[in-house]
């Protein structure tokens, strides 16, 4: 059996594996009852906001999957369709639900758009040996997301438990958090079986491409890259953001910048992160401006 065989077998037995033993959440199973509400929306609501809106847009991050890959080995499609967008769907909707009881707004996600950038690697994708560098930047994209969302969602289970809320941080948030690390596993599967494949400058081409286009999971703008700062700070990641982006690109690092002796985070994913966090103080800042209503 070759590499690329095994490696094969094990994605589809794990993508098999995630589709018997993680459906969708039961919404039967989740209790939404609130001790302090008002507290609970005060500390973490805009957490909740901001991770219900990434979790519904993977809508949109399907259209853009489709554009991205003409044609995706069926392993990946049977991921981002079966699997996939139907769990983070099911999480969507419930931390909506969540939210919108303590009383604030319902999330406002972007479903339909395709930004220039995914097309832009949609037309490269058409072209046979350059498909594996979009296949590459998709899956390194998706092991960020799926660890961001570990991290995170550990964090806010914390936080949340801390309030007393036993019944969101049991029903709600654990139960999410234990379905993103298969995610992440089949990216960091995918992304080391697809990466001894890549010629050099495929390898290149993906470097070059990853350090201009990388962002934090959820932000396509400066609102929501403030957005996302806000969320860092209200998890406490800004207080070592550089061991928080270490891991969440610790295989991203080995994959393409082994050659780089002593790398501990690309600068990339580094900057991003401070830059977010320089966001939301800046917004802040500004909000606290004499005169400002």
């Amino acid at each position: 059996m070759t590499r690329l065989r095994f490696d094969e077998v094990r994605l589809v037995d794990h993508v098999d594996r995630l589709e018997h033993e993680h459906p969708p959440i039961d919404l039967d199973s989740v209790d939404f009852t609130v001790r302090d509400p008002a507290t609970l929306a005060t500390r973490f609501g805009h957490v909740l906001d901001y991770m219900a809106r990434v979790e519904l847009e993977v809508d949109r991050n399907v259209l853009e999957l489709m554009t991205m890959l003409p044609d995706p080995p069926e392993v990946d499609r049977r991921f981002y369709a079966d699997v996939w967008q139907p769990q983070e769907i099911r999480h969507g909707l419930i931390l909506d639900q969540l939210q919108t009881r303590l009383g604030r707004p319902p999330a406002t996600p972007d479903t339909d758009t395709v930004s220039a950038k995914v097309k832009v690697l949609g037309a490269l994708g058409r072209i046979d040996r350059l498909q594996d560098v979009t296949r590459m930047l998709y899956y390194l994209t998706g092991m960020a997301t799926e660890r961001s969302a570990v991290l995170a969602y550990n964090l806010l289970h914390d936080g949340v438990r801390g309030l007393g809320e036993r019944a969101v941080s049991e029903t709600i948030v654990a139960p999410i958090k234990r379905q993103e690390p298969g995610h992440y596993a089949f990216y960091q599967l995918s992304a080391r079986g697809l990466a001894a494949q890549l010629a050099t400058w495929q390898t290149w081409l993906v470097c070059r491409l990853r350090a201009i286009s990388f962002a934090p999971v959820g932000v396509n703008n400066d609102d929501q890259r403030a957005d996302f700062g806000d969320v860092m700070g209200t998890l406490g990641i800004h207080d070592d953001v550089t061991a928080f982006a270490e891991s969440i690109s610790r295989v991203e690092r080995d994959l393409l910048w082994a050659h780089e002796e002593g790398m501990r985070v690309p600068p990339y994913v580094l900057a991003a992160f401070r830059s977010a966090a320089e966001a939301a103080q800046e917004r802040a800042l500004r909000l606290r401006a004499p005169g400002r209503r």
